[in-house]
C-alpha cells in the first residue's frame, strides 16, 4: 500500500488531522522523486517523537520500579526505545505497509528496513502528540512498554541462564553445554524451533521459540531447574567422564 486514506486508522487511532498522519509516514525518498507534491516529510516528526518516546518510558519506569536507581533505569529505557525495538513496535501494528516511499527505497526492501521502521514510529508518536496530546501518546505507549519490557527482562533472565548453566558446567563437570535444535513446526512467517541442550551426553534441558537462539536459552533455563534436582546431578558427573560421542552437526546451535 501506498497511499493513505483520508480516515485511515492505524491500530485503533483515528487522527483528527489527517495530514500530520500523512506526513508521518512519508519518508523523505518519495519526496525526492515527486517534487510536485506539497508534503513535508517525516523527518522533524521524527525528532519530535523520539523525545516524547524517552519521557514516556522514563516516566513509565519511574513509576514502575520506584527501587531502581538511575543507572538501571538508563538501561532499560535504552532497552525500550533501540531501534530494533521500535522497529518491531512499527511492525505489530503495519506502518511499514502505508509508508510513502521512492521507488529506489521501496525495491531495496525499504518497507522492512529497522532503520526505517524505527523512524517511522517515533514519527507517528510526534504525530499523535500534536493532534491529540501527551496523554493520548502515553496511552497509546503503554501497551508496547509493558510488552516490550517484558519481553526484555526475559531474555536479560534467559540469557544469565544460558551463561549460569555453562559456569556450572564447566567447574563441576569439566563439560560444555551443547544445544541441538530437534524439531520445528509452524509455517514459515511464524516457525517455532524445538532446541535441547545436552550436558555430558545427557539431555539436561529442552525449549522452544521462534529462533534458534530463543530457544536454546529456554533450553539453558529448563536445565537449570531440571539441575535443582539431586538426580539430575548424579547422572550428569556419572556421564561427564565420557562426554556424549555426538559432534555438532547443522542442527547444532551456535
Amino acid at each position: 500500500m501506498t497511499s493513505v486514506d483520508e480516515s485511515m486508522e492505524i491500530a485503533g487511532v483515528l487522527f483528527h488531522d489527517q495530514a500530520l498522519l500523512h506526513r508521518a509516514l512519508t519518508h523523505r525518498s518519495y519526496l525526492n522523486e515527486h517534487p510536485e507534491e506539497t508534503l513535508e516529510d517525516n523527518e522533524r516528526l521524527e525528532f519530535l517523537g523520539d523525545a516524547i518516546l524517552s519521557l514516556i518510558t522514563a516516566r513509565y519506569l519511574y513509576n514502575r520500579y520506584p527501587e531502581h536507581r538511575e543507572g538501571e533505569l538508563t538501561r532499560l529505557r535504552a532497552a525500550l526505545v533501540r531501534r530494533e525495538t521500535l522497529a518491531h513496535f512499527a511492525q505489530q501494528i503495519g506502518l511499514g505497509d502505508h509508508l510513502l516511499l521512492g521507488r529506489g527505497e521501496e525495491e531495496s526492501g525499504g518497507r522492512e528496513r529497522p532503520a526505517i521502521l524505527c523512524d517511522v514510529f517515533e514519527a507517528f508518536i510526534g504525530a499523535l502528540y500534536l493532534d491529540q496530546g501527551y496523554r493520548a501518546a502515553e496511552a497509546f505507549m503503554q501497551p508496547f512498554i509493558h510488552n516490550g519490557l517484558a519481553s526484555e527482562l526475559s531474555d536479560a533472565l534467559h540469557k544469565d541462564a544460558r551463561s549460569e548453566l555453562q559456569e556450572l558446567t564447566q567447574a563441576r563437570f569439566q563439560v560444555t553445554p551443547r544445544y541441538y535444535t530437534t524439531g520445528e513446526r509452524g509455517p514459515d512467517h511464524a516457525k517455532e524451533f524445538i532446541v535441547e541442550v545436552r550436558i555430558g551426553g545427557l539431555t539436561a534441558g529442552r525449549g522452544s521459540g521462534a529462533s534458534k537462539q530463543g530457544a536454546a536459552k529456554e533450553a539453558a533455563a529448563d536445565s537449570l531447574e531440571r539441575m535443582r534436582s539431586a538426580q539430575t546431578l548424579e547422572e550428569i558427573e556419572s556421564l561427564a567422564g565420557c562426554e556424549s560421542e555426538l559432534q555438532p552437526d547443522s542442527g547444532s546451535v551456535e
